[in-house]
């Protein structure tokens, strides 16, 4: 009665790894980013942008992997992976949240640019070099204010969830030892069990053809 709808390595990974983390049940149906399977009536039905993540659930459909990683947490509060209105760190998830999207755009605008542009179309070496400048300024920001196990004094959270899948995408572009506290807090997010489920559910990824995508020069 749960169906995620998913492209491997997608935004859609973060519903998948919630998913696991609150112990649910679900079915995957996966897509690929390279063809015309998210542009059929049928997809575009569930979701209106014809992207992934949808997550069918219990006869709702939700769409975009922010508002379903609330949603969920919301359907089940008993998991304890946000805080609760009013609470002292509500405000704290709240933004780590939003932080978590101002990365993924970062990385958005980056695939756009390095991974999806062939030639004769080329990417303005420019406008990359500047794109990798915020990233790296952003994931610099949280390397200074990560202070504990988790973004949350509290523990583990959703937000763990929704921050940690854009670091681990940055690897694409910068060199991620460059965030020693970063790079200890992603180490300990990997050994969940419910991240390694993940992992092995996720599939295989057809959006990056190399390891790493350096700044071209200008």
């Amino acid at each position: 009665m749960i169906t995620l709808h998913h492209v491997p390595l997608a935004r859609s990974f973060r519903v998948l790894w919630l998913l696991e983390e609150l112990g649910q049940e679900f079915d995957i149906r996966y897509y690929s980013i390279r063809d015309v399977s998210m542009r059929t009536p049928e997809f575009l039905a569930l979701s209106p942008a014809g992207r992934v993540p949808v997550l069918e659930h219990h006869g709702a459909v939700w769409f975009e992997s922010g508002a379903i990683v609330q949603l969920l947490c919301e359907t089940y509060p008993e998991a304890g992976l946000a805080p609760k209105p009013g609470s002292v760190e509500r405000a704290r998830y709240l933004e780590m949240l939003g932080y978590a999207e101002t990365v993924g755009c970062l990385l958005e605008n980056l695939n756009l640019n390095q991974v999806f542009l062939r030639p004769p179309a080329k990417p303005s070496a420019v406008v990359v070099k500047l794109l990798n400048a915020r990233l790296r300024a952003a994931l610099a920001a949280m390397e200074a204010r990560l202070e504990g196990r988790y973004l949350l004094a509290s523990g583990f959270s959703a937000a763990d969830v929704a921050f940690a899948y854009g670091f681990e995408l940055a690897r694409y572009y910068v060199d991620l030892d460059a965030y020693p506290r970063l790079m200890t807090y992603w180490t300990r997010l990997q050994e969940r069990p419910a991240y390694i489920r993940a992992r092995a559910r996720d599939g295989q990824q057809d959006i990056y053809t190399q390891e790493f995508y350096p700044v071209p020069e200008v």
